[in-house]
């Protein structure tokens, strides 16, 4: 599902990656950690092809991210789900025209983005909060809202960049079981944390990062 062979990364002087190699298999549940700078976002970002590889090479369900034209690199970012730390959503959007944005863009029909929205809200307990704009929401609200649109369009990849970093530590419990059903339903998911705690708790895969290497790569438990 997700390859890096020898990939490094630098600006400048300063080396973000440095030779990681490391695969994923389809249906994993993977923890990236490593402490702020150890590289996380960063890789998260080559995946996503908002940066390329100065060297190494990036495959992702068997397509090579660093070989996309930049033309098309909205093409792939459709393909992917992702969950930000700072959400993402559109402020003058209720909760469900956030949701629903990425059916929009894909042209699919006014009936079968209600009936994907109704049961995606619904997945994520948002039913209620379907009318509300963001700033009339909790951060828990918020970032399940960000999640919603993110798995709307049923990616088979999920990335999620710190997603529990503003969160309080029960709502972020509560979130870590939503990407924990979410993963039991087939969808792979790299999750971007320093959160300890919540590593702790989950038995799956962690690899780490310090300083651009990757430090440990092993199953929790």
């Amino acid at each position: 599902m997700i390859s890096f062979e020898k990939v490094t990364k630098k600006f400048g002087s300063i080396i973000a990656l440095d030779q990681v190699t490391f695969k994923i298999e389809k249906g994993e549940f993977v923890f990236l950690t490593g402490v702020s700078g150890a590289g996380k976002s960063t890789l998260v970002k080559l995946i996503l092809g908002e940066y390329l590889p100065t060297s190494g090479e990036i495959e992702v369900d068997e397509n090579k991210v660093n070989k996309i034209p930049p033309k098309k690199l909205y093409l792939w970012r459709r393909k992917l789900g992702v969950v930000f730390q700072d959400y993402k959503l559109f402020n003058d959007r209720t909760v469900e025209e956030n949701v629903a944005l990425p059916l929009e863009i894909q042209k699919v029909s006014r009936k079968e983005i209600r009936s994907l929205v109704e049961k995606t809200l619904s997945l994520v307990g948002l039913t209620q909060r379907a009318h509300l704009f963001p700033a009339q929401l909790a951060g828990g609200e918020m970032q399940r809202t960000s999640l919603a649109r993110a798995i709307i369009t049923a990616p088979e990849l999920l990335l999620a960049d710190e997603p529990t970093g503003n969160l309080d530590p029960q709502t972020s419990l509560e979130m870590m079981k939503l990407f924990k059903e979410i993963n039991e339903k087939g969808t792979t998911i790299l999750m971007a944390t320093h959160n300890q705690g919540i590593v702790d708790s989950f038995k799956t895969r962690v690899i780490e990062l310090d300083e651009g290497k990757v430090i440990r790569d092993e199953k929790e438990g």
